[in-house]
């Protein structure tokens, strides 16, 4: 019998502060989501610190006193990494990194090395190494790792020109060359788009492990890579499926999350083309957390940025299987019931009543209310098709046909 393999997760420790934009319970869920990306990274959080200040502090991001108190605890322990839940300035970095001696890593720098790990194909692999690079550009004061050794060093270096500088002008270079390789695939990729003929498009957007992937595997009846980290997807899908006797476009997306990195965003803008481009959105949604509606504003606010927030789309909130509403207590005077204490039939009372036939509650895993989900993916199908070719009406019943 084999023996399982250990994964030997890295210590670390999170920074968190409490200011005006937010309070101690918005922190614990950043935190949270923090510590997941952290766990999708490699790393085990052993300890949380948060501070209450109005504003960071420019040298340290956090006061003197907590910095000596993280400072303590990291050298007692052992800890690998601080990880610090906003980005932090090329100072600031290198202020903390010069006090505590040890990897300081910010959300920003997380999400990247998460991306990293995630990148299967070359291009991906070029989108993350483009993001990185623009992302590590203004940090090269704190942080000179001789990077000339990859171009050679004799006959590189201008006269009187400083080491600092040089690594500057290769990763100013290297930006330059992954651009104009990027600029390259994104031309053969919107000529593959072009060949796709005129099947309606449709996209899964959402968070980031809402189960996107899960429900593309489920009715296209294909494997994509699916698994309960963060960033499980970076590499745009596109399957055919066929519902009833309907063809059509199907795409997977990169997931979304809150303080998304604009280098990604800038880097990944070619994956998103296939969300401009897809004539319906699927907004897949995890019920089951805690947080989702602001998961939604979080994704609403990045269709709104590609200009696509007008695009129709249909609400499908996923893992109604894990979805459990919190025990409330009527005799307890203390606690007032919130949408926290809701059922789901409670939720779909509220502002989910006004989207009509727009939402859709289903499990992808368990496979609850999927018949309902074709039915209703059949509809909104047909009808842009049929508008498209109204001559082909005929070939496709108005009602869906299993």
């Amino acid at each position: 019998m084999l023996e399982e393999k250990k994964i030997d997760y890295e210590k670390a420790v999170l920074v968190g502060i409490i200011n005006r934009e937010q309070n101690q319970e918005k922190l614990n869920e950043y935190l949270d989501e923090l510590e997941f990306l952290t766990y999708t990274a490699g790393g085990r959080v052993v300890k949380r610190f948060t501070q209450r200040m109005d504003v960071p502090n420019p040298k340290t991001f956090i006061g003197t006193g907590k910095m000596e108190e993280v400072q303590t605890f990291v050298e007692e322990n052992e800890i690998g990494a601080v990880i610090f839940d906003d980005e932090l300035t090329p100072a600031q970095q290198k202020n903390i990194e010069r006090t505590l001696r040890c990897k300081i890593i910010d959300r920003t720098g997380l999400i990247l090395d998460i991306f990293a790990q995630r990148a299967q194909t070359s291009y991906a692999r070029t989108q993350v190494e483009l993001a990185q690079y623009e992302y590590l550009l203004p940090r090269l004061v704190g942080l000179w790792t001789h990077l000339e050794r990859q171009r050679g060093g004799i006959g590189m270096r201008g006269p009187g020109e400083t080491e600092i500088e040089t690594d500057r002008r290769i990763v100013r270079d290297r930006i330059a060359l992954l651009k104009k390789k990027l600029a390259k695939i994104d031309r053969q990729m919107e000529t593959q788009r072009g060949n796709r003929g005129a099947l309606v498009r449709v996209a899964l957007v959402g968070y980031t492990n809402v189960g996107k992937s899960t429900l593309m595997n489920t009715i296209s009846k294909s494997k994509v890579f699916a698994e309960n980290k963060l960033f499980a997807t970076l590499d745009t899908t596109v399957r055919k499926v066929v519902i009833g006797n309907l063809p059509f476009l199907l795409s997977d997306t990169v997931g979304f999350i809150r303080k998304l990195p604009t280098q990604l965003v800038e880097s990944f803008k070619s994956t998103l083309d296939e969300v401009r481009e897809a004539d319906l959105l699927l907004h897949v949604v995890d019920i089951s957390h805690p947080n989702f509606e602001e998961h939604i504003a979080s994704v609403n606010q990045i269709l709104s940025e590609i200009d696509r927030a007008d695009k129709p789309s249909i609400m499908v909130f996923n893992k109604i299987d894990a979805y459990k509403p919190q025990d409330f207590d009527d005799t307890d005077l203390m606690i007032e019931r919130s949408s926290k204490h809701f059922s789901l039939n409670e939720w779909q009372q509220t502002w989910m009543s006004k989207m009509g036939d727009d939402v859709l509650f289903i499990s992808a895993l368990s496979k609850e209310n999927l018949e309902d989900f074709r039915k209703r993916v059949y509809d909104k199908v047909r009808g842009i098709h049929v508008t498209r070719f109204p001559y082909n009406h005929f070939l496709y019943p108005e009602e869906y046909v299993e």
